[in-house]
């Protein structure tokens, strides 16, 4: 008894999970589903301590996030500190990096592992300012912190301009299903407002497809477990990453979760686990794009 009572106490501080953050947006405080989990596979609800269990076992977990939630990056963060009390993690892939920043992001990493952070630590990964570094900051600097690498998943800007002046035709018995494509096409119509080009849709098509085709190789490739925090589009089983890691016959068990704001469908075919969060103050981005 002597020998087991500490090894039993150290076992059980480190399976101890951290705190959940405290929720950021407005909307949606009052609402039934604020802060549920839910097992898509069975529809019961899961506390967080379940889903961790539940996501510990996949090689490969996808995170779909709303870009401009902060919710959803807290939640980010706090899966990384729980998931390390219940495995070793190997790799994190970020759709917000790309193959220009991979270098810059090794030696960020690490001098911060040395004990001397850059003093612009944005400026020193080349962050893009389309993602808000004040929602993702905190985020990054967390996992630069830790001693599994932090990867890109993304495409260079200059591969996307070569798709836009050649669409490549994409490889893959699931991924190139037509009404993958088709659900894909509407979902780009509706996201810039019925305003975009018909001429403009087989390369915006193509560059959605080829981003998640990259994220699934980068995938593949990492060291595992690995996770990929991705746009909830990105990460669908019935329209994403799952189905190219399917016709890359990509081994290893995955697991989708998907951070969605309280009163947003989330089914089945798009996911293995919901979390639901509040949400921001709605916008008509339509109307803004009318007036521009």
């Amino acid at each position: 008894m002597r020998i087991l009572l500490p090894l039993i106490l150290l076992l059980s501080a480190c399976s101890s999970l951290p705190p959940l953050p405290e929720w950021q947006s407005p909307e949606g405080r009052e609402h039934a589903d604020l802060g549920a989990i839910v097992d898509l596979r069975s529809g019961e609800r899961l506390t967080a301590e379940q889903l961790v269990e539940q996501l510990a076992s996949a090689d490969y977990l996808l995170v779909g996030e709303r870009h401009d939630n902060p919710d959803h990056h807290l939640l980010q963060q706090w899966l990384l500190q729980a998931l390390v009390t219940r495995r070793a993690q190997g790799s994190l892939l970020l759709e917000m990096l790309t193959p220009d920043q991979q270098r810059a992001v090794g030696q960020a990493q690490e001098s911060i592992r040395l004990g001397q952070p850059p003093q612009d630590l944005p400026g020193a990964l080349a962050w893009q300012r389309g993602w808000p570094w004040e929602l993702y900051g905190p985020l990054i600097e967390y996992a630069l912190a830790q001693p599994y690498p932090v990867m890109h998943a993304n495409l260079a800007s200059k591969e996307v301009s070569a798709i836009y002046q050649r669409v490549p035709q994409l490889s893959g018995a699931v991924s190139g299903r037509a009404d993958v494509g088709d659900a894909l096409r509407a979902q780009i119509v509706e996201s810039h407002c019925g305003m975009l080009p018909d001429s403009q849709l087989p390369a915006m098509l193509a560059v959605q497809q080829q981003r998640d085709r990259r994220m699934a190789e980068r995938l593949q490739a990492a060291p595992v477990p690995t996770m990929l925090l991705a746009g909830a589009f990105h990460v669908r089983r019935d329209l994403g990453v799952p189905l190219h890691l399917l016709d890359l016959a990509a081994p290893g068990a995955s697991r989708v979760l998907i951070l969605a704001e309280v009163g947003d469908p989330v089914t089945l075919q798009q996911a293995d686990f919901v979390w639901f969060t509040p949400g921001q103050l709605a916008q008509d981005y339509c109307e803004q794009l009318r007036r521009r």
